[in-house]
Protein backbone atom coordinates (compact mmCIF):
# COMPACT_ATOMS: atom_id res chain seq x y z
CA UNK A 1 0.00 0.00 0.00
CA UNK A 2 1.04 3.23 -1.07
CA UNK A 3 2.18 6.02 1.85
CA UNK A 4 -0.16 8.66 -0.33
CA UNK A 5 -2.82 6.45 0.67
CA UNK A 6 -5.17 7.01 4.06
CA UNK A 7 -8.28 5.58 5.20
CA UNK A 8 -10.94 7.60 6.15
CA UNK A 9 -12.88 5.73 8.15
CA UNK A 10 -15.13 8.58 9.16
CA UNK A 11 -16.26 8.54 5.71
CA UNK A 12 -16.44 4.69 5.46
CA UNK A 13 -18.60 4.06 8.67
CA UNK A 14 -21.28 7.48 6.97
CA UNK A 15 -21.28 5.23 4.35
CA UNK A 16 -22.02 2.13 5.99
CA UNK A 17 -24.08 3.60 8.21
CA UNK A 18 -26.11 5.05 5.31
CA UNK A 19 -26.07 1.76 4.26
CA UNK A 20 -27.91 0.83 7.08
CA UNK A 21 -30.65 3.02 6.47
CA UNK A 22 -30.97 1.74 3.13
CA UNK A 23 -31.21 -2.04 3.79
CA UNK A 24 -34.38 -0.75 6.43
CA UNK A 25 -36.11 1.14 3.95
CA UNK A 26 -35.98 -1.79 1.95
CA UNK A 27 -37.15 -4.02 4.44
CA UNK A 28 -39.86 -1.31 4.87
CA UNK A 29 -40.88 -1.38 0.78
CA UNK A 30 -40.82 -5.14 0.96
CA UNK A 31 -43.34 -5.42 3.61
CA UNK A 32 -45.41 -2.88 2.37
CA UNK A 33 -45.52 -0.91 5.77
CA UNK A 34 -43.35 -0.44 9.24
CA UNK A 35 -43.35 -3.45 11.00
CA UNK A 36 -44.97 -3.58 14.12
CA UNK A 37 -44.84 -0.01 16.24
CA UNK A 38 -41.61 0.86 13.90
CA UNK A 39 -41.44 4.28 12.28
CA UNK A 40 -38.85 6.32 10.99
CA UNK A 41 -37.52 10.11 11.10
CA UNK A 42 -35.97 11.12 7.62
CA UNK A 43 -34.19 14.82 7.90
CA UNK A 44 -32.71 15.55 4.66
CA UNK A 45 -31.35 18.86 2.76
CA UNK A 46 -34.02 19.85 0.48
CA UNK A 47 -31.99 22.19 -1.82
CA UNK A 48 -29.01 19.25 -2.03
CA UNK A 49 -28.01 17.22 -5.51
CA UNK A 50 -30.97 15.73 -6.93
CA UNK A 51 -33.38 16.15 -4.34
CA UNK A 52 -36.77 15.95 -6.16
CA UNK A 53 -39.73 17.36 -4.01
CA UNK A 54 -42.27 19.45 -5.34
CA UNK A 55 -42.03 23.33 -5.58
CA UNK A 56 -44.58 24.72 -2.58
CA UNK A 57 -42.53 21.92 -0.11
CA UNK A 58 -39.24 23.73 -1.45
CA UNK A 59 -40.85 26.91 -0.53
CA UNK A 60 -41.88 25.89 2.61
CA UNK A 61 -38.84 23.84 3.75
CA UNK A 62 -35.90 26.16 1.55
CA UNK A 63 -33.22 23.89 3.62
CA UNK A 64 -34.24 21.08 5.40
CA UNK A 65 -37.32 18.95 5.84
CA UNK A 66 -38.21 15.94 7.92
CA UNK A 67 -40.97 13.44 7.05
CA UNK A 68 -42.18 10.72 8.70
CA UNK A 69 -42.75 7.33 7.69
CA UNK A 70 -45.43 5.08 9.63
CA UNK A 71 -49.27 4.69 8.54
CA UNK A 72 -49.51 6.76 5.82
CA UNK A 73 -47.18 6.56 3.23
CA UNK A 74 -46.74 4.85 -0.57
CA UNK A 75 -44.32 3.71 -3.00
CA UNK A 76 -41.94 3.69 -1.12
CA UNK A 77 -39.00 2.43 -3.34
CA UNK A 78 -35.23 2.07 -2.64
CA UNK A 79 -32.56 2.33 -4.79
CA UNK A 80 -28.61 2.16 -4.35
CA UNK A 81 -28.53 5.75 -4.32
CA UNK A 82 -31.65 6.89 -2.76
CA UNK A 83 -35.31 6.37 -1.96
CA UNK A 84 -38.99 7.58 -3.52
CA UNK A 85 -41.97 7.73 -1.43
CA UNK A 86 -45.69 9.57 -1.98
CA UNK A 87 -46.72 11.09 1.09
CA UNK A 88 -49.67 14.04 1.52
CA UNK A 89 -49.35 16.99 2.53
CA UNK A 90 -52.21 19.58 3.21
CA UNK A 91 -53.75 16.95 1.36
CA UNK A 92 -51.93 17.02 -1.76
CA UNK A 93 -50.15 13.85 -2.84
CA UNK A 94 -46.52 14.25 -3.14
CA UNK A 95 -43.75 12.40 -4.51
CA UNK A 96 -40.01 12.43 -3.01
CA UNK A 97 -37.25 11.76 -4.70
CA UNK A 98 -34.36 11.78 -2.03
CA UNK A 99 -30.62 10.58 -2.38
CA UNK A 100 -29.00 9.19 0.47
CA UNK A 101 -26.56 11.60 0.32
CA UNK A 102 -29.08 14.24 1.29
CA UNK A 103 -30.17 12.58 4.39
CA UNK A 104 -28.96 14.27 7.99
CA UNK A 105 -30.47 11.96 10.26
CA UNK A 106 -32.77 9.01 10.80
CA UNK A 107 -34.33 7.80 13.52
CA UNK A 108 -36.64 5.17 14.69
CA UNK A 109 -38.10 6.69 17.94
CA UNK A 110 -40.00 3.34 19.04
CA UNK A 111 -36.55 1.59 19.86
CA UNK A 112 -34.95 4.79 20.59
CA UNK A 113 -32.41 4.38 17.67
CA UNK A 114 -30.72 7.62 15.60
CA UNK A 115 -28.46 8.06 13.50
CA UNK A 116 -26.66 11.43 12.08
CA UNK A 117 -24.81 11.62 8.89
CA UNK A 118 -22.16 14.61 8.04
CA UNK A 119 -23.87 17.02 5.81
CA UNK A 120 -22.97 16.37 2.20
CA UNK A 121 -20.47 18.87 2.13
CA UNK A 122 -18.39 16.95 4.16
CA UNK A 123 -18.76 14.00 1.63
CA UNK A 124 -15.43 13.98 -0.48
CA UNK A 125 -16.59 12.46 -3.35
CA UNK A 126 -19.81 14.58 -3.65
CA UNK A 127 -17.89 17.91 -2.81
CA UNK A 128 -15.59 17.06 -6.21
CA UNK A 129 -18.60 16.23 -8.25
CA UNK A 130 -20.81 18.81 -6.72
CA UNK A 131 -21.64 22.89 -7.63
CA UNK A 132 -21.54 25.56 -5.07
CA UNK A 133 -25.12 25.65 -4.96
CA UNK A 134 -25.27 22.79 -2.24
CA UNK A 135 -27.34 24.50 1.19
CA UNK A 136 -24.70 25.06 4.25
CA UNK A 137 -25.18 22.89 6.83
CA UNK A 138 -26.98 25.44 9.65
CA UNK A 139 -28.91 24.63 12.65
CA UNK A 140 -32.37 25.71 10.99
CA UNK A 141 -34.59 22.21 11.30
CA UNK A 142 -38.63 22.28 9.76
CA UNK A 143 -40.49 19.21 9.84
CA UNK A 144 -43.20 18.04 8.01
CA UNK A 145 -45.22 14.83 8.37
CA UNK A 146 -47.38 11.93 6.39
CA UNK A 147 -50.54 12.75 8.26
CA UNK A 148 -53.54 13.85 6.59
CA UNK A 149 -54.57 15.74 9.31
CA UNK A 150 -55.22 19.29 8.48
CA UNK A 151 -54.40 20.82 11.75
CA UNK A 152 -50.90 18.42 11.95
CA UNK A 153 -50.34 20.56 8.53
CA UNK A 154 -51.07 23.92 10.65
CA UNK A 155 -48.62 22.92 13.23
CA UNK A 156 -45.79 22.06 11.13
CA UNK A 157 -46.74 25.32 8.94
CA UNK A 158 -46.79 27.46 12.08
CA UNK A 159 -43.74 25.39 13.79
CA UNK A 160 -43.83 21.77 14.09
CA UNK A 161 -42.28 20.05 17.07
CA UNK A 162 -38.68 18.62 16.58
CA UNK A 163 -37.27 15.84 17.53
CA UNK A 164 -33.81 15.82 19.07
CA UNK A 165 -32.02 12.68 18.02
CA UNK A 166 -30.00 13.13 21.11
CA UNK A 167 -32.77 12.47 23.11
CA UNK A 168 -32.81 8.58 21.59
CA UNK A 169 -28.86 7.99 21.92
CA UNK A 170 -27.37 6.02 24.53
CA UNK A 171 -25.45 7.35 26.87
Amino acid sequence: MSDDVELDYDYMMQQALRYLMRDVLELVADVGDAPGEHHFYIEFLTGAPDVSIPDFLREDYPERMTIVLQHQFEQLTVTETGFGVTLWFKGKESRLEIPYAAVTSFADPSVKFGLRFDSIEDDPVRSANSDDNAPEDDETETAATDNNDDSADAKDKDGADIVSLDAFRKK
